[in-house]
């Protein structure tokens, strides 16, 4: 826009001088169109100068300024990258971790598969299906009452019609010993809750599981309660907890046959609950036990703290009576300590009247 200004200014002189040169070709004048043109060129020359400087000013501080923006643009930029991959950089460790997890997680599902496995082919068998139940039932009466504590129970206990039962409990009066049994059937109760057998296989098992039940319950009754020696009920211990909440569940005929038979058909949980309550009785019995010998004592204690006082009275009216004789002995020696002082000023007096 400037340069068009100067432009025209620079015409419009050349026809003014045109003009002037027309009308006076005076060499004055010429003279300071001269100088006058000379003067305006020096003025453009200069605004030419001034405007390029300051072109140049402007166009350094523009560049400066975006030197500026453009490395702030890439600081933030760099800033945001570093914390994206610091971020993704935690979140892929995380994601290592957790899969780590997993995998141990697995490792330790497939252990547990194959245990439950071995375990599977251990209950098949009847010899060891008992010494599972027998570990279960001694593990439960440790933690209960102490290890081998033989006065409150003891494991694998001879009864005189030569049977064994896998653990007596001594229990106190009027309950007595109770025979604890920790064998049970549990072959036909796997095919009756496998639901890939066929349903008239499965009936069958379910038949065959409530007279295998009723037959265990039978020889429990016959074996471990004798008149006069044990109590009059034993305890059937089921170390399954499936086991025992199917018949509870599904089978309440035999309960109800074992309830005829007095033998009480428990699991891990409730066998805990019944020899817990046991525990509390002992423990109510012996705390009687020492109330009473305590009272006994105290009793004896009181006959001798009667005689003691009984005693100490009689001393004390001994002490009593001492005390008012040494006082009568007291009052005598002063009442003689002041008649031979009373003596002896007479005798004192009688001399100085001879003398």
């Amino acid at each position: 826009m400037e340069y068009i200004i100067i432009g025209l200014l620079v015409v419009v002189l050349v026809l003014i001088v045109v003009l002037l040169m027309k009308k006076n070709n005076n060499n004055d004048l010429i003279e300071r169109l001269s100088k006058l043109e000379l003067e305006v060129v020096k003025e453009i020359s200069d605004f030419n100068s001034s405007f390029s400087k300051s072109i140049n000013s402007d166009f350094n501080l523009l560049n400066e300024k975006m030197e500026n923006r453009i490395n702030l643009l890439n600081d933030k930029v760099n800033s945001r990258l570093d914390e994206n991959f610091e971020r993704t950089n935690k979140t892929f460790t995380n994601v290592l971790e957790r899969l780590s997890k997993i995998d141990e997680a697995q490792k330790k599902i497939d252990s547990l598969s194959s245990d439950i496995v071995s375990l599977q082919g251990v209950l098949t068998d009847k010899k060891t299906r008992g010494i599972f139940g027998e570990v279960n039932l001694e593990h439960i009466l440790s933690n209960i009452f102490g290890v081998n504590n033989k006065t409150i129970y003891q494991t694998q206990y001879s009864l005189p019609n030569g049977t064994i039962a896998d653990c007596m409990l001594f229990a106190p009066e009027p309950l007595g010993m109770i025979a604890i049994d920790s064998k049970f059937p549990l072959e036909n109760y796997q095919i009756m809750v496998d639901k890939n057998n066929s349903a008239s296989a499965r009936l069958q098992a379910e038949k065959q599981f409530k007279l295998d039940m009723k037959k265990h319950i039978d020889a429990i009754s016959s074996k471990y309660i004798v008149p006069g020696l044990t109590s009059e009920q034993a305890i059937m211990f089921l170390p399954a907890e499936a086991l025992f909440a199917e018949v509870n569940a599904y089978h309440s005929d035999i309960l109800d046959y074992a309830y005829k038979k007095r033998v009480w058909i428990t699991s891990p949980t409730t066998l805990i609950s019944t020899l817990t309550t046991i525990q509390v009785i002992i423990k109510n019995i012996e705390r009687d036990k020492y109330a009473k010998v305590i009272h006994n004592e105290l009793i004896l204690l009181d006959t001798e703290f009667k005689r003691y006082k009984e005693r100490w009275d009689k001393l004390y009216r001994s002490i009593e009576t001492v005390s008012k004789d040494v006082k009568d002995i007291h009052t005598t020696t002063d009442k003689i300590t002041k008649r031979f002082n009373s003596i002896n000023q007479v005798e004192m007096g009688n001399k100085d009247i001879e003398g």
